[in-house]
């Protein structure tokens, strides 16, 4: 029997940038998450909270929705957690009981404290398979891809 073309669509995955794009961020993501995971029992999105609090310190759950580009009840879940942990405190607008604002406690703070350097140390050895300028250019393309895909607005 000869051999005929594949009559579908081809998607070569090793070469689709969103598929290269996630698998890299999920080794990255569970790298550092083996930084922080047993030793302060956190999750990788309880981490990703964290992390947006420890810059933003004062933001909504929407807001971190927003900023972590995750699903709103994975941020949810995140939030509960990290509250029940005493890793977060939670101040309940009085003009408007339904918002409230994030921060990270002072237990919250003390994690947060061991965990960056540990994270920041893993980046500086990824990205030290790059020169220096790669590393630049690198920055530089991420923002434009970004910025690309938000003009899309496809994700709204």
């Amino acid at each position: 029997m000869p051999h005929t073309a594949n009559p579908h669509a081809e998607l070569r995955l090793e070469r689709f940038l969103p598929y290269r794009l996630s698998v890299l961020s999920n080794r990255i993501s569970q790298d550092i998450s083996a930084l922080y995971s047993a030793r302060f029992n956190l999750s990788v999105t309880e981490w990703r909270v964290m992390a947006v609090l420890g810059h933003e310190p004062g933001v909504s759950a929407n807001r971190l929705v927003e900023r972590t580009a995750m699903d709103k009840v994975a941020v949810s879940r995140a939030v509960s957690a990290l509250l029940d942990k005493k890793f977060l405190l939670r101040r309940v607008d009085a003009g408007d009981r339904r918002r409230s604002s994030l921060k990270l406690s002072a237990k919250g703070y003390a994690v947060f404290d061991q965990v960056v350097p540990l994270a920041l140390a893993l980046e500086r050895r990824i990205l030290s398979a790059l020169e220096p300028a790669e590393q630049t250019q690198l920055l530089a393309i991420l923002d434009k891809l970004e910025a690309a895909e938000l003009a899309l607005g496809v994700s709204e």
